[in-house]
């Protein structure tokens, strides 16, 4: 199978979110939009966020349940 390279930036639009995903399955980071980072991260990504990774990227690195 051949892989494609894509840079990370080319592939968001200007109001995208990113996660970084290590290997393992981890979630790693999140790509924040310039002129976001002070705003706190959208309800859908936090959902998936905690669904996926039980991190809530809102919640200052504590570990999250969903309710």
């Amino acid at each position: 199978m051949s892989h494609k390279l894509l840079e990370f930036r080319e592939s968001l639009t200007s109001s995208d979110y990113g996660l970084i995903v290590g290997d393992q399955g981890e979630l790693k980071g999140i790509w924040i939009p310039e002129g976001k980072q002070e705003d706190c991260i959208p309800d859908s990504i936090v959902s998936l966020c905690v669904a996926k990774f039980g991190i809530d990227p809102n919640g200052n690195g504590h570990s999250a349940v969903l309710q």
